[in-house]
């Protein structure tokens, strides 16, 4: 199912629905480009606000369908994975409107890189987690999104919840600074409004040049070092270890089915 694309109070607003908690898997990846295919199309002029559905904003990539592919053996569908999973991050992450995650429920592993990737996250007030879980996994993370996780929440806060990969709860990812604003469910979508409408439709060269600048150095590390890095992705996707803890994994989802 393609993502909606509402115009409200001058904004778009894109509700993924790729699934019941989008996780994230080719499907999800088709869509989120098509929904950025059309914002450039037909909204170019709009700040845009990426929201979930229910009590989940994105729970992250799809285990069933990445595990199967890390234990192929094949390092060429790993590479193609990434390839894939990179582009749909910096497409959000470039993308020159402003650009507001309204974080409606959990968002953990990719799903939190993805709010990361908008310029601003507003969080619902509700019992639920985020954070990025990815080592504990079995799931090294990438070299260009821990880039990304720098930029957005700064070293000290990325080695943390990287390196420990803890999910937390609201309040502890708020202290964090996970959100720029936390406010009751029935503020989220107007306040996240309010944050992309922190311009007027004239200054979006302003906003796109300015956003650009910000990001110069994150983009140059991305392109000319993660590179290197990241080619030893697909052994250690593979390697031995990581496939037991990514099958403990994959149990603990299914005695929960």
């Amino acid at each position: 199912m393609a993502w909606d694309i509402e115009v409200v109070n001058e904004c778009a607003i894109v509700r993924m629905n790729t699934n019941k908690v989008n996780v994230q898997n080719d499907r999800f990846f088709a869509d989120l480009h098509a929904a950025f295919d059309r914002l450039e199309c037909e909204f170019n002029a709009l700040p845009v606000v990426l929201t979930g559905q229910g009590d989940v904003f994105s729970a992250g990539i799809d285990f069933q369908y990445s595990f199967d592919i890390f234990g192929s053996g094949s390092e060429d569908n790993i590479r193609s994975w990434y390839r894939a999973y990179r582009e749909t991050n910096l497409r959000i992450f470039q993308y020159p409107r402003p650009t507001v995650a309204a974080m409606n429920g959990h968002a953990m592993a990719g799903g939190l890189i993805t709010a990361l990737d908008c310029d601003f996250r507003i969080a619902a007030r509700k019992p639920v987690r985020f954070g990025l879980n990815e080592v504990p996994i079995g799931i090294p993370m990438p070299a260009a999104y821990v880039e990304i996780i720098k930029y957005a929440l700064g070293d000290q806060v990325a080695a943390l919840t990287t390196l420990r990969g803890k999910l937390y709860e609201l309040d502890e990812a708020a202290r964090l600074g996970f959100f720029h604003e936390v406010v009751e469910p029935d503020k989220l979508l107007t306040t996240a409004i309010s944050y992309a409408r922190c311009i007027t439709p004239d200054c979006n060269t302003a906003y796109a040049m300015s956003k650009k600048a910000l990001q110069d150095s994150v983009l140059r590390q991305i392109e000319e070092r993660t590179g290197v890095l990241d080619e030893c992705l697909p052994a250690g996707m593979s390697d031995e270890g990581n496939r037991r803890a990514q099958d403990r994994r994959r149990q603990e989802i299914m005695h929960k089915r």
